[in-house]
């Protein structure tokens, strides 16, 4: 008896070790994270719609610029010292953000004060949000990475 209750107990301990949480996102190298932000009433200047495509090692720019953060995009790779100022932007992406039920957050742009288009790609799973840049509008989770995300796509365009 005794030996049975040791077997169930470590097989017990072995469970709980190897279902650990982890609590970090990482861009594994065919993941992405696709970022930018969009405003309609921005009478059509390049900072209107913005989008970027953030991997393991590279940061891409989409020339498209298209309003709906909808495809095709036609990303160019932009210079390293780019990268190297949002590469960790990842380290905020909120795990809350994969449980969400729904795709619009808020309502991004209603009353001109844009949105910001999130997608987030892994292991050849797509997610995609559009977020309200209102933070009275949307979840708390979600404040500090849209924050970084204005952060990150200022200092890409300076």
């Amino acid at each position: 008896m005794n030996t049975l209750k040791i077997l169930v107990l470590s097989l017990i301990i072995v469970l709980f070790i190897s279902c650990g949480d982890n609590d970090d996102i990482n861009i594994g190298e065919n993941d992405f994270l696709i970022f930018g932000h969009f405003y309609g009433e921005c009478f059509g200047s390049e900072e209107c719609v913005e989008t970027f495509k953030l991997t393991d090692e590279e940061l891409f720019e989409d020339s498209n610029d298209n309003y709906l953060g909808t495809e095709p995009f036609n990303f160019t790779v932009l210079e390293n010292s780019k990268f190297e100022e949002v590469k960790n932007l990842i380290d905020f992406f909120p795990l809350e953000l994969l449980d969400e039920n729904e795709t619009i957050i808020g309502c991004p742009d209603c009353a001109d004060q844009g949105g910001i288009l999130v997608q987030y790609s892994a292991n050849g799973n797509v997610d995609s949000w559009r977020i309200d840049q209102y933070k009275e509008d949307i979840p708390n989770y979600l404040h500090t990475f849209i924050d970084k995300v204005n952060e990150k796509i200022a200092l890409i365009n300076n």
